[in-house]
């Protein structure tokens, strides 16, 4: 919990900051891109927040919930809100499905257990080819740096090798 703690409190402080910039601001127009700016930081903290909690309920239900959803914020913000929350959506559900599928390619074995719990191998091979480019990424951020940078040798990835192992786990 006292993790949360430290991040709604740093949520807190922006947009109080936001306000008091508001407040402070000498001209009506500066006044004005203050507030505009409060009411889009607080469209954007409620479309993310609806974001995680979807993807903590799990993927299957999200489709439904999330074209509900997409549908609300393309009635309310139009084409660029529908655009932000599929590309939201993509990278924090990629991300997650990026790094968990890194575990399994190093063989732990919690991340093995996820994937038993949510997927077929037919289902995880389509998520895996969409996020495909997030894999990379993910592998590019978790394991090259990080080696490049404490010289160390990494586990170089194949991807042939990952859906093998996938097979595996998943049949």
């Amino acid at each position: 919990m006292q993790e949360y703690r430290s991040l709604a409190l740093t949520v807190i402080a922006i947009f109080i900051i936001t306000l008091l910039g508001a407040y402070f601001s000498p001209t009506f127009s500066e006044q004005k891109s203050y507030l505009e700016l409060f009411f889009l930081m607080g469209s954007l903290l409620f479309i993310f927040s609806v974001l995680v909690i979807f993807a903590t309920i799990w993927f299957g239900s999200f489709a439904i919930y999330g074209a509900v959803f997409l549908a609300a914020v393309m009635g309310m913000y139009g084409i660029e809100g529908a655009l932000l929350v599929t590309s939201m959506t993509y990278f924090t559900w990629g991300s997650i499905f990026a790094m968990e599928t890194l575990l399994v390619y190093h063989g732990v074995e919690s991340a093995q257990e996820w994937f038993e719990r949510r997927y077929t191998f037919a289902s995880f091979k389509r998520e895996y080819y969409a996020f495909y480019p997030m894999i990379g990424v993910a592998y590019f951020f978790l394991e090259l740096i990080p080696s490049i940078f404490y010289r160390e040798s990494f586990l170089k990835f194949s991807p042939s090798k990952l859906l093998k192992m996938m097979e595996e786990v998943l049949k």
